[in-house]
């Protein structure tokens, strides 16, 4: 059997952009499992949540918000530190950056490894990658919550952490008012999970119990389509834990009885392929996901680093 081309190294085809206007000044670009990107209008400016993978990138994104309103980006609120999400933030031009305390703490730590890694599994994110000027740093940073007036009668945009979870600083932003949730990787709507830097447990269990807790009516994910309505909202976040807890659950079993990664990976894969083998990355992130929950099980408290090196022995073994 041949061996599986590399992450997403030859998912080359565009995808489908959509801009959803989910409520008045609220909007959502989602593109077929590509990641999502939002923006909130203030009183006389806007929100945006995550900033694509490149300058290049978000300046078509830009374009699309551009037709709905001239208002000045004042907030870019980053969600966490994956390279795909950060580094077009230069072409936003807010005045603040805005992300969770240990976010700037992961991109001092591992920002560098972090951007070699995901453009080399994600090379058509990687849009113009010469286009990025650096690592994209936070102007402001929070630990528990930061809430923005949006200005007259339009309320306020709550930025929270809830525990950890896709990583260790994954943050939320909540419109009370309209009963919208901008959930970062922390939901993701059919669309597989990445856990490579994750902590499965706390994911599982009290992260997504305060993500469920707030009642959204309406909730944008890192990846696939808005959910739309109550039960739809609970239902992405079900699914969500479902595929953490069945991870726990096989690679745990293997990792009690002395068994190999290798193994562990095929256990996992058998239990999730039926039910979210055909949604975006599922085959790309497994084997990182995996290797992550493993580690994570023999005691190791935080994530290891991927680098580009790590990536490919990784893939060479699960996936070769």
């Amino acid at each position: 059997m041949a061996a599986k081309p590399f992450a997403s190294s030859a998912d080359l085809a565009e995808k489908h952009r959509t801009l959803d206007v989910i409520a008045d000044g609220v909007y959502a670009l989602t593109a077929e499992g590509d990641p999502n990107i939002g923006a909130v209008e203030g009183e006389d400016f806007v929100v945006c949540f995550e900033a694509l993978a490149t300058p290049t990138a978000a300046r078509e994104w830009l374009a699309l918000l551009r037709e709905h309103t001239d208002k000045p980006v004042r907030y870019l609120v980053l969600s966490h530190y994956h390279a795909v999400r950060v580094l077009g933030a230069s072409a936003f031009g807010a005045e603040v950056v805005i992300a969770h305390d240990n976010t700037r703490a992961l991109i001092a730590e591992r920002g560098e490894q972090d951007w070699k890694s995901e453009f080399g599994r994600m090379p058509r994110l990687a849009k113009d990658a010469d286009s990025v000027p650096g690592l994209t740093w936070p102007t402001q940073t929070f630990s528990d919550s930061v809430t923005i007036d949006l200005g007259g009668d339009r309320g306020d945009l709550v930025l929270r952490h809830l525990g950890r979870g896709h990583t260790e600083g994954d943050i939320v932003a909540w419109l009370p008012r309209h009963r919208i949730l901008f959930a970062g990787d922390l939901v993701e709507a059919e669309a597989a999970l990445y856990t490579g830097d994750a902590y499965h447990r706390d994911w599982s269990g009290p992260t997504l119990d305060a993500v469920a807790a707030l009642g959204a009516e309406t909730l944008v994910g890192g990846r696939g389509p808005v959910t739309r309505g109550r039960a739809a909202v609970d239902a992405a976040i079900a699914q969500t834990r479902h595929f953490l807890d069945t991870m726990l659950r096989e690679v745990g079993a293997v990792h009690a009885r002395g068994g190999t990664l290798k193994e562990a990976f095929a256990a996992a894969h058998a239990a999730l392929a039926d039910r979210y083998g055909h949604w975006p990355i599922f085959e790309h992130c497994l084997p990182f996901d995996v290797s992550r929950l493993w580690d994570e099980l023999s005691g190791v408290e935080r994530p290891v680093i991927w680098t580009a090196e790590r990536d490919r022995e990784v893939w060479a073994l699960l996936q070769g």
